[in-house]
Order: C-alpha cells, then structure tokens, then sequence
C-alpha cells in the first residue's frame, strides 16, 4: 500500500516498515516491557537527549513520542528482531519538513546483545528506503555529537556526507555541551547507498510496508 505523496500527513502515516530480519513497528505502550529490558545499560543513553535506563523511565519515553508524533513532529517506531518478535530498540523520523521534502533519521539506540548485528543496518535500510522510495525525500539528515566517534563512522557507512558542525546545538541531562555534526544522505546519493547497505547485510533485502489504523 502506497500513501498519497501529494499530501503532507503522508510524512506521518503510522507506517510498519518490514524487512528480512527487522521489523519497525509503530512505537506504542504495548512495545513497554520489552524496551524496558532493552534499554537498562546506562551507556545506551550517553549520547541520547534523555536517559530512560531506570526502572519505570521507559513509559515517560513512549509517552513523550507518542505526544510528538500526535503534534506531526516525529514518527517514532519500535526496533524489532523478526526471529524472536521482541523490541530491541527504538528509532524516529523527526524534523520533518514535507514541503521541502526532507526529514532526518535520530533518537536511534538498539539493546548492547544486538549492536554490531544486522539490526542496525537494516533498521537503517528500512527507513532510508523508505524515505526515499516510498516518500519521496530528496534529503535525509543525521547527526551525532562531536565526540561520539562511534557513531560518526557508521553514519558515514551508509553512505553519508558529513557537512559540519553546529557549536554548542544540544545539552544533555546531567549539563554536558554537545557539538552535533551533520550528514546528509540526498536522493543522488541513495543508489550507492542502497548497494553499500545491501552488500553490508549479506542477505537479500526485500522491503515492505503497510500503513496500521
């Protein structure tokens, strides 16, 4: 099913978007339980802009997506590994701006027994394809503190551009300055980026998606 791209509220359909092995589910108080015991490693949440690795913290998580996709300012989804049907992290679209046809990807953490696995490639997979086949973006963001080594390569293995960094952009919980550096990944780019990312996984990708009540 395909939604209409000449609307806007398109950019916020709740979307399931179906991989191989991974699964995003639109986030909802249903996915508590399982991201709950995915998300207990404080280091998850050293580079997030909110800490929810305490008990009773992962609610407050969900509710506060939930209130900003309710406004059209994120579509949050849960991560889910297909062979066990379990959340193991979470994911968004926000800063969305469907008059220029441009969103970024963010807000991204995965349980510590899934890094470094399929999950991430794929979850990211789903929502470039998607963005930009299903979408019709021209331009996906991404950005991640200026220390976070980490993370700054593997936003430049999908392919990304990176084009500089905004000084003092953020403040986390407990004070700390952040510098974000931004990516880009345009519609000019996504073909290569498709191959890197399908050659990456070392299975066949075929995408889906359904549009959920």
């Amino acid at each position: 099913m395909t939604p209409d791209l000449s609307s806007e509220p398109a950019y916020f359909a709740k979307a399931k978007l179906i991989g191989s092995r991974v699964r995003l589910e639109p986030l909802s108080p249903f996915h508590c339980d399982a991201l709950t015991s995915a998300g207990t490693d404080p280091a998850i949440w050293r580079w997030l802009p909110s800490e929810h690795y305490a008990p009773g913290t992962m609610r407050p998580f969900i509710d506060s997506a939930l209130a900003l996709y309710a406004a059209q300012i994120a579509v949050p989804f849960a991560t889910v590994d297909v062979a066990s049907g379990t959340a193991v992290g979470s994911t968004r679209f926000h800063h969305i701006e469907p008059e220029q046809h441009r969103l970024e990807i963010g807000v991204t953490w995965i349980a510590p027994a899934f890094q470094r696995s399929y999950v991430n490639t794929e979850a990211k997979l789903l929502q470039l394809w998607y963005a930009f086949e299903v979408l019709g973006c021209r331009r996906v963001e991404l950005k991640a503190d200026s220390e976070n080594a980490k993370s700054r390569r593997a936003i430049l293995r999908l392919g990304a551009k990176e084009e500089g960094l905004f000084r003092k952009h953020m403040i986390y919980p407990d004070g700390r300055n952040r510098d974000n550096i931004y990516f880009s990944i345009i519609d000019d780019d996504w073909k290569n980026s498709r191959r890197l990312l399908e050659k990456r996984l070392g299975y066949k990708f075929t995408p889906a998606f359904a549009i959920c009540d």
